[in-house]
């Protein structure tokens, strides 16, 4: 069994998530699909104090790009992706759906089964698919302007999106894309995945196929990685990465450090995945980045203790309402709460924090640069930095200096 050091997988992890290139020269739409690829889900999330979630992950390992692109190549109407629970909710790649199938089964099994509001509401989950299919593809806004006045004595106005969303969970809805951010809800065959949506892919070969993926998208990584990257229960993962050892597809590897109790955790890695000598970039990566979206991981391969205080009370929050790792080579020396403040015309830098032991000049003067250009990327005129965090005064400093 290979033996890794932490500095390895920390290198062989960040390599798998494309941070062992530089940034394109132009960002156009064939860059952008090869990232979305090389992460296979793309994390949704509705908070856009600095950028919306799924923003970040490509300004990352891209630099700067027309946001306007990517939302075409994700929301397009029966285009190359669509949206399901693959880890939260997240972009894959439409092709993908079938190995989706066993999930949706079960979801629907289990909210029938345990979830009262789903049987009590059967009504308005089939008056929901009627009008989708009367209407075509709606946003939640729009099934409930249509309902005005409708309204049976079984259902209220918060109603429309429960029964909407249960039935995006067991696939009988699905995404028809993006207006604004609103989910737009159509059935299968409005946007061409009628066909691919009777496709039943046995479990017990979709797991497999998507553990392998993980390990891929990781790097390395433990079980409890390789379930948590899309979402699987730790048995059946075990049960696949077994197969996957077996046939040579997968092989397991120790690596310094990953411990628990005393004891080595297993890891797995695709064999002969190169391990680059060096990593050389500088990202700002969002809560929701496949780097650190799993907190344990994060704080077992960086030895950076992440939370997001979006829902921490502000006297309660230590670094900031969202504060973003830095990323600086193969490490993750500090993080920086960001605001795109639209009205003034600026990118407010809330707060700076270093992590202990690190140089706050050092990755002040790494991070200015892609403080800058996001900025730039977001259309604001300057960089604004509070008085706030034991590295504001250094990140001040060195935008000053450039």
């Amino acid at each position: 069994m290979d033996h890794l050091s932490a500095a390895a997988a920390r290198r062989l992890t960040l390599a798998a998530q494309g941070f062992d290139r530089a940034h394109p020269a132009a960002v156009g739409s064939r860059q952008l699909t090869a990232a979305v690829d090389r992460l296979q889900v793309l994390q949704l999330d509705s908070v856009s104090v600095f950028a919306r979630s799924h923003y970040l992950p490509l300004l990352a390992r891209l630099g700067a790009y027309d946001r306007a692109v990517l939302d075409r190549l994700l929301f397009a109407h029966g285009g190359r992706y669509t949206e399901y629970w693959a880890h939260e909710a997240a972009v894959i790649r439409r092709e993908d759906w079938p190995l989706w199938h066993w999930k949706r089964g079960e979801l629907r099994e289990r909210f029938t089964r345990k979830v009262p509001w789903v049987g009590e509401n059967a009504a308005l989950m089939a008056w929901l698919r009627a009008e989708l299919a009367d209407k075509g593809p709606l946003t939640v806004a729009e099934v409930e302007h249509d309902a005005t006045g409708r309204r049976g004595p079984w259902w209220g106005w918060s109603d429309v999106k429960n029964g909407l969303e249960y039935l995006f969970a067991f696939g009988d809805v699905v995404s028809g894309g993006r207006r604004g951010f609103s989910r737009v809800y159509a059935l299968p065959e409005h946007v061409g995945l009628a066909e691919l949506h009777e496709v039943a892919v046995p479990k017990a070969d979709a797991v497999r196929e998507l553990v392998l993926r993980g390990v891929r998208a990781l790097g390395v990584g433990t079980v409890g990685d390789i379930a948590d990257y899309h979402r699987l229960k730790i048995a059946p993962t075990q049960a696949a990465l077994r197969e996957l050892v077996e046939a040579g597809d997968v092989e397991k590897v120790a690596v310094e450090g990953w411990e628990r109790g005393g004891r080595s955790l297993p890891a797995f890695r695709v064999p002969g995945t190169r391990i680059p000598r060096r990593i050389d970039a500088t990202a700002l990566l969002s809560p929701f980045d496949p780097v650190v979206w799993n907190r344990d991981r994060a704080l077992r391969i960086f030895g950076f203790h992440y939370r997001i205080e979006i829902y921490t009370p502000a006297p309660k929050r230590v670094y900031g309402y969202y504060s973003l790792p830095v990323l600086v080579d193969d490490a993750l020396p500090g993080r920086i709460d960001l605001k795109s403040d639209r009205a003034a015309g600026v990118l407010r830098v809330q707060s700076a924090w270093a992590e202990e032991g690190a140089d706050a000049g050092a990755m002040a003067e790494r991070v200015a640069p892609a403080l800058r250009a996001a900025a730039a990327w977001q259309g604001l005129g300057d960089v604004v930095v509070a008085d706030r965090g034991d590295a504001a005064a250094a990140v001040r400093a060195a935008l000053d200096r450039g």
